[in-house]
């Protein structure tokens, strides 16, 4: 019983860090293509505001179906302790980086991160667990 408790919290603990390193890598790359973007081309970053927005919603929905995916259980939870984490990770980077704590506008993003995350697990589990019924 005990081992299988272990086995349950190790395969929880491996799809959030698979979640977090696809949310940060989407991060990194579409980070220098918006900036290669912004250099060589006239284009304002006031004018780009909502594609990264956007873009970051798509990165956390894509990282929470991957951890959902991974798992093939509980996918509102597993998505939701993903954007959860990515908000701590980001909260604390904000926080021991640049002294300082999130706005109001920041709380707002990252509670709609963290339900983004969360719908993007339950796609993941409900996707998974249809291909695996099938096959």
């Amino acid at each position: 019983m005990k081992e299988e408790s272990q086995i349950e919290s190790k395969s929880f603990g491996t799809a959030i860090l698979y979640g977090l390193i696809f949310i940060f890598l989407f991060a990194i790359i579409s980070s220098v293509i918006f900036s290669v973007i912004l250099r060589f081309t006239s284009v304002q970053e006031v004018s780009l505001q909502y594609i990264i927005t956007a873009v970051s919603f798509i990165g956390l929905f894509g990282g929470g179906f991957l951890s959902g995916g991974k798992r093939k259980q509980k996918g509102w939870l597993i998505g939701g302790l993903t954007g959860l984490i990515y908000s701590l990770i980001v909260f604390l980077f904000q926080y021991l980086g640049f002294d300082r704590l999130f706005d109001v506008e920041q709380v707002i993003y990252h509670v709609c991160y963290t339900l983004i995350a969360m719908m993007g697990g339950i796609l993941g589990v409900n996707i998974s667990t249809s291909n695996s019924r099938t096959a």
